[in-house]
Order: structure tokens, then C-alpha cells, then sequence
């Protein structure tokens, strides 16, 4: 009896593995059957680094994108992680083989470093990301501190 049991066992094991890796094999074929969609919005650059900026200045970039597709290209949407980030983009499809700028801009108003991304959805569903960094310092409260040398130039032109 215990052969018996032991046998049926192994037979199924064997059994749900082979039924395994034939749905396996049967996916990778229809993975390799599907026709795959080329990726027509190409990003001339992913990311920017603002480097070090004031705080309470506004900056700006320029992502060039391209269409090299042979089909117009449809920006729906640029949208920022956040508020602080402005993404402007032209609304009208980009031809086939054809170029545009997205522009993006950062109100540095909060000191620190910071990280935002940029989703770019086309064509329907497709989407990619952007990606601006960069480091706030503080400006110093208060004027400028006073400069010598002006004062004695004022003095020598009376």
C-alpha cells in the first residue's frame, strides 16, 4: 500500500510539473508572438541637476523630445510630483521625425535639497519620467553688507 501511495505521488509531482512548464513555454511563445510597440517618444536627456540655487528664485529647463516614430505623437499629459513644479508642453501633436521642448520649472521657495519627477503620458497610455534635483540654499537676511570701495569712489567723483 505504501508503494502504491508513494507511486501516485511521484506521478502526480511529475504531472503538475510538466503541466508547468508547459504553460510556461506557451507563454514565452505568445510573449515572442506579440508585436511589440517601438518606443516613438525619445528624451534627449532624463534628468537635470539645477546644481546649487537662492532661495525664492525661479528656475527653468528645457527636456528636448523627439518623434521617431512614423506617426504623430501626442503629448496628453506632463504631470509634476508636486506643486513647487510647473511642466509646460506644446497641446499639438509632434509629426513623424519631428522635434519639441518641454519646459519645466522649479519655484525654489523651501530651502534643502530636493528630487521632483515629471510624468510624461502619450499616445494614451504610454508614459515616461523626467527628473529635475538640485540643492536650495538660504539667502542671508537683510541687505547686502556695506562695500568700502564704493564709499571712496563716490568721494572721488565729487
Amino acid at each position: 500500500m505504501k508503494k502504491l501511495t508513494a507511486c501516485i505521488a511521484f506521478v502526480s509531482i511529475v504531472w503538475v510539473a510538466n503541466a508547468q512548464t508547459s504553460t510556461n513555454s506557451n507563454a514565452a511563445k505568445d510573449t515572442i508572438a506579440a508585436p511589440q510597440t517601438a518606443d516613438i517618444l525619445q528624451i534627449k536627456e532624463t534628468e537635470h541637476d539645477f546644481g546649487k540655487i537662492p532661495q525664492g528664485k525661479p528656475v527653468f529647463y528645457f527636456f528636448d523630445i523627439a518623434n521617431t516614430g512614423t506617426t504623430p505623437l501626442k503629448l496628453d499629459n506632463v504631470q509634476a510630483s508636486c506643486g513647487c513644479t510647473t511642466p509646460e508642453w506644446n497641446r499639438e501633436a509632434i509629426a513623424a521625425g519631428g522635434s519639441d521642448k518641454i519646459k519645466v520649472g522649479y519655484n525654489a521657495a523651501n530651502e534643502g535639497s530636493f528630487e521632483k519627477y515629471i510624468t510624461i503620458t502619450y499616445n494614451g497610455t504610454q508614459t515616461k519620467q523626467i527628473k529635475i534635483k538640485g540643492t536650495v540654499w538660504k539667502a542671508p537676511v537683510g541687505s547686502a553688507p556695506s562695500n568700502a570701495s564704493v564709499q571712496i569712489l563716490k568721494q572721488q567723483n565729487n
